[in-house]
């Protein structure tokens, strides 16, 4: 069995491994990669395997930096199945729908700009008819299911609890009457976290690829710190008349920050803010949300049962339309806006940053990791001036930070992760981290488990397992 690795290795975005057995070649994720413009052009126009060669995709969760590239898989000739779960088929089909979408806006708003300084043109990706002839390839399955997808092969997905229909995935290759089983864990998520339920005890495997993304730090572990800190900026808001900018992916994130300031007003603790979450995929995805109560935790089915919808509130406003957005860009605080991009590297969150920054009562919050190069890197790093659609423009807005409400593992849940496997895998290979985080938690599996062979591959690495 052969490993290859053609993006998340030493850095955080573009998921996408390679395994191929005699006669098979399948792909674990296919991701975009985010960071700088160019850069992130060519590295997701050239995926660096020829598409045509696939057999099978198998993903592990529908966000964009594992999910985004599978239509440029489509218009270069792939043509089997991909394989996942079915609320993650349901969220991806939403989410490459919006990614060609904000494809198609950002590179019409770049090449105004690009046209005037006499610069070549850019050109989306895919557009939305790449995606629905891509999503005719969805093949659907159910936690715990075994699937047979090659006459040697078969896997199996296991609930990751990193957003909805998350899954780790178990291959197993068999051959001359050995096996051996890979397990990718794709993005774990935390016990003790909203909505979802928490992530499978990892089932046993030979080799185990493993995210790195917090290898070397912790989240904030107190849930009522965390709520006090929102609590001081939604005061702060009210009390100042500004606006909270919050970049966040539409899926997961959006639906657990509405849950906390829920939480804080049902308690008394804070009288009604204008929430306004600024994406018509937010929307589009909380009503999938409703379609799969099969992944949520028991405090949230017990919510549904007993109070309704734990997303609706008469002062929670999904916005959809150009103009509704643009009008949030006029209206003066206080207020929560709550749009994506994630890490800030295009949609309708990169307008809102250009009004809000440059005033110091405005507060910019960042509930998720920030990858290299990306706007919202450069302002978690405390950039003054930062560029905005190619304009340099200086930061008065207040950053914050709020790793607590992460929806990765850290360094003990993923070390957790590895004690939990038994027997101990012969290997474990680290992805999806910067080179700093994937060396860090490399070292304190090795010092954990010195018979455990750990590698970090760079992209372009291939292994033999």
């Amino acid at each position: 069995m052969k490993l290859s690795f053609h993006g998340a290795a030493r850095s955080v975005t573009g998921s996408r491994h390679m395994l191929e057995v005699p006669g098979f070649k399948l792909l674990l994720d296919c991701g975009l990669f985010q960071g700088r413009r160019d850069e992130a052009y060519r590295k997701n126009r050239d995926l660096g395997f020829d598409p045509k060669s696939l057999n099978a995709v198998l993903l592990s969760h529908a966000h964009v930096d594992h999910s985004g590239a599978l239509p440029v898989l489509q218009k270069h000739g792939f043509s089997g199945k991909v394989y996942l779960t079915r609320a993650t088929g349901d969220l991806t089909e939403l989410m490459l729908e919006d990614s060609a979408r904000v494809q198609m806006s950002d590179c019409g708003y770049v090449n105004k700009q690009e046209q005037r300084k006499g610069k070549t043109c850019v050109q989306p990706l895919y557009n939305t008819e790449d995606v629905r002839k891509l999503v005719r390839r969805f093949e659907g399955t159910q936690y715990g299911d075994i699937l047979k997808i090659a006459p040697r092969v078969t896997a199996s997905f296991h609930d990751a609890g990193h957003i909805l229909g998350s899954a780790a995935i178990r291959v197993t290759y068999q051959a001359r009457g050995n096996s051996t089983t890979v397990l990718f864990s794709g993005d774990l998520g935390r016990a003790h976290m909203p909505i979802l339920q928490d992530p499978e005890a990892p089932p046993p495997c030979d080799v185990l690829i493993l995210e790195s993304t917090y290898g070397d730090r912790l989240h904030e572990a107190d849930g009522e710190i965390m709520k006090q800190k929102a609590l001081e900026l939604l005061i702060h808001a009210k009390t100042h008349k500004s606006k909270i900018i919050v970049p966040a992916f539409a899926v997961g994130r959006t639906q657990e920050l509405v849950m906390r300031i829920k939480e804080l007003v049902g308690e008394g603790r804070l009288d009604p803010i204008p929430i306004y979450i600024d994406s018509p995929l937010a929307s589009r995805a909380t009503e999938v949300f409703r379609r799969h109560p099969e992944c949520y935790d028991d405090e949230t089915t017990r919510t549904f049962t007993s109070s309704g919808d734990p997303f609706a509130s008469r002062y929670i406003h999904f916005v959809s339309s150009p103009e509704d957005s643009k009008r949030l860009n006029r209206m003066k605080g206080p207020c929560v806006i709550i749009s994506a991009s994630g890490m800030c590297e295009g949609g309708r969150v990169v307008h809102h940053l250009k009004h809000a920054i440059q005033d110091e009562a405005n507060v910019i919050v960042f509930v998720g990791f920030q990858a290299e190069h990306t706007l919202g890197r450069k302002l978690v790093e405390g950039w003054d001036v930062v560029p905005i659609f190619g304009v340099p423009t200086p930061r008065r807005a207040q950053i914050v930070k709020f790793n607590g409400l992460s929806a990765h593992a850290d360094r003990q849940d993923l070390l957790a992760y590895v004690r939990a496997i038994q027997p101990s895998p012969s290997k474990v290979i680290l992805v999806h981290g910067e080179e700093k985080q994937a060396l860090s938690l490399s070292m304190a599996i090795q010092a954990e488990h010195p018979n455990i062979e750990v590698a970090v591959p760079h992209v372009g690495s291939t292994l033999e397992v």
